[in-house]
C-alpha cells in the first residue's frame, strides 16, 4: 500500500506516518495540496497530513482542501507531541547565524524563544521543517539555522545548538489520514483517545438565525460537538463553510436523520466519516 505524506524526509508528518503505517511504502509530497491530489488521482491509497496544532490552531490549507476535494474521507486522527530544536551545519559558527528557516507554524510555535535570543536575525518561511533542515545542510558556507526535529538533525547531519525551543510545553499536532475509501483505520498497537465523526457544512443564503438553526439540529439530539470552525468560501466577505466534529460514531437513526434535517434547512452537509483518534510517540 502506498501512503503519501507532507515531506520531505524527516518531517513531523513522516514521523506520524511511520507510526501509523510502519510496514507500508511512504511517499513524500512537497506540499499538502499534492497529498490531496495523489489521493484523488489514486496515485496513493491514503495520505497523512497535519490538521491542527495546539499552539497555532488549524492548518487552514488542510481544511480548505478537505472542502475542495470531492470524495475525500477522513479515516483516522492521530495526536503527536511536538519538540522543536534549533540546528546548524557542524561547520557553521553558532555565534554568527545570519538567517533562521522553518515552516511558518514552527516559527510561530517558537516565536517567544526566537524573539528573546535571536531578535535581530531574519526568519524565513519554508515549506516544512525538514525542508528547512535540508536547506541548511546544503549551504554550509552561509551560517544558516533551521527549526526542526531530532530526526531531521540526524538525517541531514546538523548540530543542535538549542533544544526544546517551543514556547509551550504542551505542544501537540493533530494529523489526519485521508482516503477515498470510507472504511475507518485501526491500529491495535496505538493508544486510542476516542472516537468522533466529521462534517463539512455550508449554510444556506445568509439570514438571521441561520447558524443557530443548523446548530439546533445537533443540540436537540444531544449530539456533543467537540469542534466547530469556520473557513471562508473565498467567494466574498461573510461566506463560510464549517468543519464540525461530533463525539462518537455516526451510526444511529437519530444521527442519520440529522443530515436530512440539514438538507431541509437548505444547508449542504458532507459527511467525512466516523473515525478513531490515536496517540503517537514524539
Amino acid at each position: 500500500m502506498k501512503i503519501a505524506f507532507l515531506g520531505p524526509q524527516a518531517s513531523f508528518t513522516q514521523l506520524a506516518a511511520i507510526q501509523l503505517f510502519p510496514d507500508e511504502q511512504l511517499i513524500p509530497q512537497p506540499n499538502i495540496l499534492d497529498c490531496f491530489i495523489a489521493v484523488e488521482k489514486s496515485d496513493v491509497d491514503k495520505a497523512v497530513v497535519p490538521l491542527e496544532n495546539s499552539i497555532e490552531g488549524t492548518v487552514s490549507m488542510t481544511l480548505d482542501y478537505l472542502y475542495k476535494t470531492p470524495g475525500i474521507k477522513i479515516q483516522a486522527e492521530a495526536v503527536m507531541p511536538i519538540a522543536h530544536h534549533l540546528m546548524i551545519h557542524p561547520d557553521s559558527d553558532p555565534q554568527r547565524i545570519d538567517k533562521i528557516y522553518s515552516h511558518p507554524q514552527a516559527l510561530a510555535q517558537s516565536f517567544h524563544y526566537l524573539d528573546e535570543h535571536f531578535k535581530e536575525i531574519p526568519k524565513q518561511d519554508f515549506s516544512s521543517t525538514a525542508a528547512a533542515a535540508r536547506h541548511v545542510s546544503e549551504n554550509p558556507d552561509r551560517n544558516l539555522a533551521a527549526v526542526a526535529n531530532q530526526f531531521a538533525a540526524n538525517l541531514y547531519g546538523l548540530k543542535i545548538i538549542h533544544r526544546n525551543i517551543h514556547d509551550f510545553e504542551q505542544n501537540h499536532t493533530r494529523f489526519i489520514i485521508i482516503s477515498k475509501d470510507a472504511e475507518s483505520y485501526t491500529q491495535e498497537n496505538l493508544k486510542v483517545l476516542g472516537e468522533k465523526s466529521g462534517l463539512l457544512i455550508t449554510l444556506p443564503e445568509d439570514h438571521a438565525g441561520g447558524l443557530h438553526q443548523v446548530l439546533s439540529v445537533f443540540a436537540w439530539r444531544k449530539m456533543n460537538l467537540s469542534k466547530i470552525e469556520s473557513r471562508t468560501l473565498k467567494t466574498g466577505l461573510g461566506n463560510y463553510f464549517f468543519f464540525i466534529n461530533v463525539v462518537g460514531k455516526w451510526e444511529s437513526a437519530l444521527y442519520q436523520n440529522a443530515l436530512e434535517e440539514l438538507k431541509a434547512l437548505d444547508a449542504e452537509a458532507y459527511f467525512l466519516g466516523s473515525y478513531k483518534e490515536f496517540y503517537l510517540e514524539s
